[in-house]
Protein backbone atom coordinates (compact mmCIF):
# COMPACT_ATOMS: atom_id res chain seq x y z
CA UNK A 1 0.00 0.00 0.00
CA UNK A 2 3.40 2.52 0.90
CA UNK A 3 4.60 1.42 -2.33
CA UNK A 4 1.50 2.42 -4.40
CA UNK A 5 1.06 5.84 -2.57
CA UNK A 6 5.07 6.22 -3.17
CA UNK A 7 4.49 5.68 -6.62
CA UNK A 8 1.24 7.73 -6.90
CA UNK A 9 3.32 10.76 -5.31
CA UNK A 10 6.25 10.18 -7.52
CA UNK A 11 3.87 9.94 -11.16
CA UNK A 12 2.41 13.64 -10.43
CA UNK A 13 5.98 15.48 -9.49
CA UNK A 14 6.63 14.12 -12.68
CA UNK A 15 3.31 15.11 -14.36
CA UNK A 16 3.53 18.61 -12.28
CA UNK A 17 7.71 18.94 -13.41
CA UNK A 18 6.83 18.44 -16.96
CA UNK A 19 3.81 20.64 -16.97
CA UNK A 20 5.44 23.72 -15.20
CA UNK A 21 8.68 23.22 -18.26
CA UNK A 22 6.44 23.19 -20.74
CA UNK A 23 3.63 25.41 -19.83
CA UNK A 24 4.02 28.74 -22.02
CA UNK A 25 5.14 31.59 -20.54
CA UNK A 26 3.64 34.78 -20.30
CA UNK A 27 5.89 37.24 -22.92
CA UNK A 28 6.34 40.84 -21.84
CA UNK A 29 9.07 42.20 -23.46
CA UNK A 30 9.44 40.64 -26.75
CA UNK A 31 12.47 42.46 -27.97
CA UNK A 32 15.58 41.36 -28.38
CA UNK A 33 19.30 42.44 -26.96
CA UNK A 34 21.63 43.28 -29.55
CA UNK A 35 24.94 42.76 -28.88
CA UNK A 36 26.75 45.36 -27.21
CA UNK A 37 23.25 46.65 -26.46
CA UNK A 38 23.10 50.38 -24.49
CA UNK A 39 19.67 51.26 -24.76
CA UNK A 40 17.52 53.10 -27.17
CA UNK A 41 16.73 56.36 -28.88
CA UNK A 42 13.56 57.10 -29.48
CA UNK A 43 12.88 59.93 -31.84
CA UNK A 44 9.75 61.90 -31.78
CA UNK A 45 9.28 65.04 -34.69
CA UNK A 46 7.80 67.82 -34.80
CA UNK A 47 5.80 67.11 -38.48
CA UNK A 48 5.14 71.29 -39.32
CA UNK A 49 8.94 71.75 -38.56
CA UNK A 50 9.56 68.94 -41.34
CA UNK A 51 7.44 69.87 -43.72
CA UNK A 52 9.04 73.26 -43.51
CA UNK A 53 11.57 71.56 -45.55
CA UNK A 54 10.01 68.48 -47.32
CA UNK A 55 6.61 70.73 -48.66
CA UNK A 56 5.96 67.91 -51.37
CA UNK A 57 5.89 64.87 -49.17
CA UNK A 58 2.53 63.15 -49.66
CA UNK A 59 2.29 63.42 -45.80
CA UNK A 60 2.83 67.31 -46.18
CA UNK A 61 0.81 68.34 -49.17
CA UNK A 62 -1.89 66.32 -47.00
CA UNK A 63 -1.53 67.70 -43.50
CA UNK A 64 -3.92 70.34 -41.95
CA UNK A 65 -4.37 72.24 -38.68
CA UNK A 66 -7.03 69.21 -37.20
CA UNK A 67 -4.87 65.92 -38.30
CA UNK A 68 -3.01 64.47 -35.29
CA UNK A 69 0.50 65.48 -36.33
CA UNK A 70 -0.18 69.14 -36.12
CA UNK A 71 -0.37 69.56 -32.17
CA UNK A 72 0.99 66.20 -31.56
CA UNK A 73 4.31 64.71 -30.99
CA UNK A 74 4.70 62.32 -34.67
CA UNK A 75 7.28 58.61 -34.43
CA UNK A 76 10.21 59.02 -36.47
CA UNK A 77 12.10 55.60 -35.49
CA UNK A 78 13.14 53.86 -31.79
CA UNK A 79 16.75 52.88 -32.17
CA UNK A 80 18.83 50.52 -30.44
CA UNK A 81 21.79 51.71 -29.29
CA UNK A 82 24.89 51.54 -29.82
CA UNK A 83 24.00 53.45 -33.29
CA UNK A 84 25.80 50.67 -35.26
CA UNK A 85 23.06 48.27 -34.30
CA UNK A 86 21.34 48.79 -37.68
CA UNK A 87 20.23 46.23 -40.72
CA UNK A 88 20.18 42.97 -38.78
CA UNK A 89 19.88 40.13 -40.70
CA UNK A 90 19.05 42.05 -43.90
CA UNK A 91 20.00 41.34 -47.45
CA UNK A 92 22.39 43.40 -49.44
CA UNK A 93 20.05 44.12 -51.77
CA UNK A 94 17.52 45.47 -49.38
CA UNK A 95 20.12 47.77 -47.52
CA UNK A 96 21.48 49.32 -50.92
CA UNK A 97 17.53 49.99 -51.52
CA UNK A 98 17.24 51.76 -48.18
CA UNK A 99 20.43 53.55 -48.51
CA UNK A 100 19.67 55.03 -51.50
CA UNK A 101 16.11 56.48 -50.23
CA UNK A 102 14.12 54.27 -52.75
CA UNK A 103 11.41 53.07 -49.78
CA UNK A 104 8.84 52.24 -51.52
CA UNK A 105 10.66 49.07 -53.29
CA UNK A 106 11.55 47.70 -50.17
CA UNK A 107 9.10 44.41 -49.50
CA UNK A 108 5.95 45.05 -47.36
CA UNK A 109 5.42 44.75 -43.95
CA UNK A 110 2.57 42.42 -42.13
CA UNK A 111 1.10 44.49 -40.48
CA UNK A 112 -2.53 43.80 -39.07
CA UNK A 113 -5.38 46.50 -40.32
CA UNK A 114 -6.22 47.98 -36.75
CA UNK A 115 -2.53 48.74 -36.07
CA UNK A 116 -1.64 50.06 -39.76
CA UNK A 117 -4.20 52.55 -39.06
CA UNK A 118 -2.83 53.46 -35.56
CA UNK A 119 0.64 53.65 -36.98
CA UNK A 120 -0.11 56.09 -39.83
CA UNK A 121 -1.45 58.03 -37.80
CA UNK A 122 1.17 58.12 -35.29
CA UNK A 123 3.56 58.42 -37.98
CA UNK A 124 2.59 60.48 -40.62
CA UNK A 125 5.73 59.24 -43.08
CA UNK A 126 4.07 56.25 -43.18
CA UNK A 127 2.49 57.65 -46.60
CA UNK A 128 5.94 57.41 -47.80
CA UNK A 129 7.03 54.21 -46.24
CA UNK A 130 9.28 55.82 -43.92
CA UNK A 131 7.66 52.33 -41.29
CA UNK A 132 9.41 50.37 -44.24
CA UNK A 133 12.53 52.07 -43.77
CA UNK A 134 12.45 52.51 -39.61
CA UNK A 135 11.50 48.46 -39.67
CA UNK A 136 14.81 46.95 -41.90
CA UNK A 137 17.17 49.49 -40.45
CA UNK A 138 16.25 49.49 -36.98
CA UNK A 139 13.82 47.08 -35.92
CA UNK A 140 15.58 44.12 -36.57
CA UNK A 141 17.84 44.60 -34.59
CA UNK A 142 15.12 44.49 -31.75
CA UNK A 143 12.59 42.01 -32.72
CA UNK A 144 11.68 39.28 -35.50
CA UNK A 145 8.04 40.78 -35.84
CA UNK A 146 7.57 44.44 -37.31
CA UNK A 147 3.50 43.91 -35.33
CA UNK A 148 5.69 44.03 -32.18
CA UNK A 149 8.80 46.96 -32.92
CA UNK A 150 5.18 48.95 -33.92
CA UNK A 151 3.20 47.98 -31.01
CA UNK A 152 5.97 49.26 -28.88
CA UNK A 153 6.65 52.45 -30.33
CA UNK A 154 2.95 53.37 -30.44
CA UNK A 155 2.35 53.06 -26.58
CA UNK A 156 5.82 55.07 -26.28
CA UNK A 157 4.80 57.79 -28.03
CA UNK A 158 1.11 57.52 -26.53
CA UNK A 159 2.74 57.70 -23.35
CA UNK A 160 4.82 61.06 -24.26
CA UNK A 161 1.53 62.83 -25.92
CA UNK A 162 0.09 62.53 -22.37
CA UNK A 163 2.26 64.57 -20.78
CA UNK A 164 3.29 68.44 -19.93
CA UNK A 165 6.10 67.90 -22.94
CA UNK A 166 3.51 67.77 -25.21
CA UNK A 167 1.23 69.95 -23.44
CA UNK A 168 4.13 72.82 -23.65
CA UNK A 169 4.57 72.76 -27.56
CA UNK A 170 0.56 72.33 -28.13
CA UNK A 171 0.17 75.72 -26.45
CA UNK A 172 3.35 77.61 -27.87
CA UNK A 173 1.93 76.85 -31.49
CA UNK A 174 3.67 79.79 -33.43
CA UNK A 175 6.07 80.72 -30.30
CA UNK A 176 9.78 80.14 -29.38
CA UNK A 177 10.15 78.03 -26.33
CA UNK A 178 13.55 77.01 -24.39
CA UNK A 179 15.47 73.93 -23.54
CA UNK A 180 14.46 75.11 -20.03
CA UNK A 181 10.91 74.81 -20.37
CA UNK A 182 11.17 71.59 -22.06
CA UNK A 183 13.64 70.05 -19.41
CA UNK A 184 11.03 71.39 -16.73
CA UNK A 185 8.18 70.07 -18.61
CA UNK A 186 10.48 66.76 -19.11
CA UNK A 187 11.09 66.32 -15.49
CA UNK A 188 7.60 67.33 -14.45
CA UNK A 189 6.46 64.30 -16.29
CA UNK A 190 9.09 61.72 -15.67
CA UNK A 191 11.05 62.96 -12.49
CA UNK A 192 14.31 64.61 -11.75
CA UNK A 193 17.00 63.58 -14.42
CA UNK A 194 14.60 62.76 -16.99
CA UNK A 195 15.51 66.49 -18.89
CA UNK A 196 18.92 65.03 -18.97
CA UNK A 197 17.83 62.31 -21.48
CA UNK A 198 17.08 64.53 -23.80
CA UNK A 199 18.47 66.35 -27.31
CA UNK A 200 16.50 69.22 -28.74
CA UNK A 201 17.18 69.14 -32.55
CA UNK A 202 16.10 72.25 -33.97
CA UNK A 203 16.70 73.46 -38.05
CA UNK A 204 17.11 76.98 -39.91
CA UNK A 205 13.91 78.27 -41.62
CA UNK A 206 14.80 81.24 -43.32
CA UNK A 207 15.42 83.69 -40.37
CA UNK A 208 13.96 81.63 -38.11
CA UNK A 209 15.15 78.72 -35.97
CA UNK A 210 12.28 75.43 -35.46
CA UNK A 211 12.31 72.84 -33.58
CA UNK A 212 11.98 69.67 -35.38
CA UNK A 213 12.99 66.99 -32.93
CA UNK A 214 13.06 65.51 -30.00
CA UNK A 215 15.51 62.17 -28.65
CA UNK A 216 14.58 60.60 -25.92
CA UNK A 217 17.37 58.20 -24.30
CA UNK A 218 15.89 54.91 -23.36
CA UNK A 219 16.91 51.68 -21.23
CA UNK A 220 17.17 48.23 -21.35
CA UNK A 221 13.11 47.62 -19.85
CA UNK A 222 11.42 48.78 -22.86
CA UNK A 223 8.96 46.12 -24.36
CA UNK A 224 5.47 45.26 -24.42
CA UNK A 225 2.85 45.25 -21.58
CA UNK A 226 5.85 47.45 -19.55
CA UNK A 227 5.26 50.84 -20.45
CA UNK A 228 4.60 51.85 -16.34
CA UNK A 229 8.54 51.20 -15.89
CA UNK A 230 9.02 54.11 -18.56
CA UNK A 231 9.76 56.75 -15.93
CA UNK A 232 12.18 55.09 -13.90
CA UNK A 233 13.95 53.37 -16.79
CA UNK A 234 14.23 56.50 -18.67
CA UNK A 235 15.56 58.75 -15.14
CA UNK A 236 18.51 55.99 -15.32
CA UNK A 237 19.62 55.74 -19.09
CA UNK A 238 22.39 57.54 -20.68
CA UNK A 239 22.41 61.20 -20.66
CA UNK A 240 22.35 63.28 -24.17
CA UNK A 241 23.62 66.31 -24.64
CA UNK A 242 20.42 68.89 -24.60
CA UNK A 243 21.29 70.42 -28.27
CA UNK A 244 20.05 73.67 -29.03
CA UNK A 245 18.71 76.33 -26.35
CA UNK A 246 15.80 77.24 -27.99
CA UNK A 247 13.48 77.68 -31.22
CA UNK A 248 9.95 77.93 -32.84
CA UNK A 249 7.24 75.88 -32.17
CA UNK A 250 6.09 75.45 -35.97
CA UNK A 251 2.33 76.00 -37.19
CA UNK A 252 1.05 73.77 -40.03
CA UNK A 253 1.73 75.32 -43.53
CA UNK A 254 4.65 77.32 -45.04
CA UNK A 255 5.78 80.04 -42.76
Amino acid sequence: MKKELFNIIFLGVIVFVVAWLYWPKEETVGLREPIGYKSYILALSWQPAFCEGKPNKPECRSQHKLRYDASNFSLHGLWPQPRDNVYCGVSKDIVETDKRGRWNELPKLEIQGRLRKELARRMPGYRSNLHRHEWYKHGTCMTDDPQRYFEVSIDIIDEINKTLLRDLFAQNIGKEITATQIIKAMEHGFGKGAGKRITISCKRDGKRSIINEIRLSYGHKIGVGIIQEFAEDLRTSPKLPIGCKRGIVDPVGLQ
